[in-house]
């Protein structure tokens, strides 16, 4: 999922507000099952390219239960789950992640 302040810009958002974060990345798989959290993120935010997409991004990397804790407990979570994009759903997976659905743009 894709959240921060530059979809809240896209979507509209007024332009007086506290920005946050300019992008919110929450990656959710099954396969962080055993990785270290901050390993993942290490390799996620290794891969986001700051200068081709115009500013950092917070990473986020969970797995499925971490993620359901998380956009309960997380005020930040909840915002992209409520507010951001889903870029990529694997329909494939015999146990979908739960409340991965995204808002119509």
């Amino acid at each position: 999922m894709l959240g921060g302040a530059r979809v809240d810009d896209l979507r509209g958002a007024p332009a007086q507000r506290e920005r946050g974060p300019e992008y919110v990345v929450v990656l959710v798989s099954y396969g962080f099952d055993g990785i270290p959290w901050l390993e993942r993120v290490y390799q996620a935010t290794a891969l986001w390219d700051a200068l081709e997409m115009g500013d950092q991004a917070d990473i986020h990397c969970y797995t499925a239960s971490e993620f359901l804790r998380r956009r309960t407990s997380l005020p930040l979570i909840a915002s992209v789950v409520e507010r951001g994009l889903l870029l990529f759903e694997d329909t494939a997976q015999s146990q979908p992640v739960p409340a991965l659905r995204s808002r119509p743009v």
